[in-house]
């Protein structure tokens, strides 16, 4: 029995045509036959558009309400909006990229087929970058609450933003620098083919995952027991004090419940990248055993996936993004309402009406209304300041 092929489903179809070799623990994989027709996998490939679909649409509404509600313009959302790019990306490059590279494609140029195989490593390395700088930022605002204003300014987010990215490229593009297998001469580019197990394991999973990933929730660990003794410290001493303990409990609530957001897309993620990784490990460690295509596939599409739900997240747990997606979708509703009341009116209809709705309010945050008449044309958009 051979080892199977990883993050190519494809290369399961010519497992019988490949061996298994046992050489310094590491795995090699015959390549297929020349005239192997290796035909896409129709429902893995439809499952990856979908995940695409939402990925990157539901990243770009996140971009659209930082950029239009200034009330969300901090700099942890700055972070989210970084994490948001790296998704985008996964949605429109490197999905993409990994549903050529299931059928082999492109032949006979190696440093394209490296190229490919990479971008979605760069993608979530920044990622995992992004959401430790918003970790970090979360322990600076609660530990260090009289340095905050210094530390994280808009300007010092941004540059951090670009160290992340560099970084990450930096380690997405090592096996262009010579870290990787030799090429087959069938020039097919098969992940298991061209990338070195041991560069996955080792270099990418250990050290530029795991790590982070541990530092992650060790400091969100210690955010959650400080906060709790805090209140509960608050709590206990309010009797007989004045409005400004009540203010501070408060307060602290509120980062714990803004922890506690930001925390299940931490966990959210490790639950979806941890199940691939494990597989990394055991097809490296052991090159013999068999590992299920179907449990392959559901760890690859689980992965990517990631990638679509973070919107779904911010919609659900944080008031102020799920009052600006709302406050999005009205207004194009609306736009759609009056062109189609332009037309009716082009054809002679006297039609006239008042439509109200609650769209959110940029300045202070509460509902405000949007007028407008089709008899008139008179328009009241929703007030984002930019």
């Amino acid at each position: 029995q051979v080892g199977t092929c990883l993050h190519s489903p494809r290369c399961q179809s010519f497992q019988n045509f490949s061996s298994a070799s046992i050489s310094n623990a590491s795995y090699s994989a015959s390549p297929p036959p020349e005239d192997l027709v290796i035909s896409p996998n129709v429902t893995y490939m439809a499952a990856e558009l979908v995940i695409a679909f939402f990925s990157t649409t539901g990243n770009l509404l996140v971009c659209v309400a930082v950029g239009l509600n200034r009330k969300l313009r901090t700099v942890t959302n700055y972070f989210l909006v970084s994490l948001a790019v790296a998704d985008i990306c996964v949605g429109a490059i490197a999905i993409p990229c990994a549903i050529l590279t299931d059928i082999g494609m492109p032949h006979h140029n190696l440093y394209l087929c490296l190229l490919m195989l990479s971008v979605l490593i760069m993608f979530t390395q920044s990622s995992i970058f992004s959401l430790l700088a918003v970790a970090v930022e979360r322990y600076i605002a609660i530990f260090m609450p009289f340095r905050y204003q210094v530390l994280m300014t808009p300007r010092n987010a941004v540059l951090v933003i670009l160290a992340t990215w560099i970084l990450a490229f930096l380690i997405g593009l090592v096996p262009l620098m010579g870290w990787h297998k030799t090429p087959p001469d069938t020039g097919y580019c098969f992940f298991v083919l061209v990338v070195d197990m041991t560069y996955m394991v080792y270099f990418n999973f250990f050290a530029c995952v795991l790590t982070p990933l541990v530092i992650m929730f060790l400091i969100y660990a210690q955010i959650f027991v400080t906060v709790k003794q805090q209140v509960r410290r608050i709590t206990s001493e309010q009797s007989g004090r004045g409005d400004g303990q009540i203010r501070t409990a408060a307060s602290m609530r509120r980062e714990m419940k803004t922890a506690t957001s930001l925390f299940l897309v931490l966990f959210l993620f490790t639950v979806c990248w941890i199940p691939l990784h494990i597989i990394n490990c055991f097809l490296l460690l052991c090159p013999r055993c068999y590992v299920p295509l179907e449990l392959l596939l559901t760890a690859i599409i689980l992965s990517h996936a990631n990638s679509a739900v973070n919107p779904f997240l911010y919609a659900y747990t944080m008031t102020a993004f799920r009052d600006t997606f709302k406050a999005i979708f009205m207004c194009c509703r609306t736009v759609v309402d009056r062109e189609a009341s332009n037309r009716i009116n082009d054809f002679g209809s006297p039609l006239r009406f008042d439509s109200r709705e609650p769209l959110l309010d940029g300045a202070s945050g509460g509902p405000s209304h949007q007028t407008w008449e089709t008899g008139e044309q008179k328009t009241q958009m929703f007030n984002f300041t930019v």
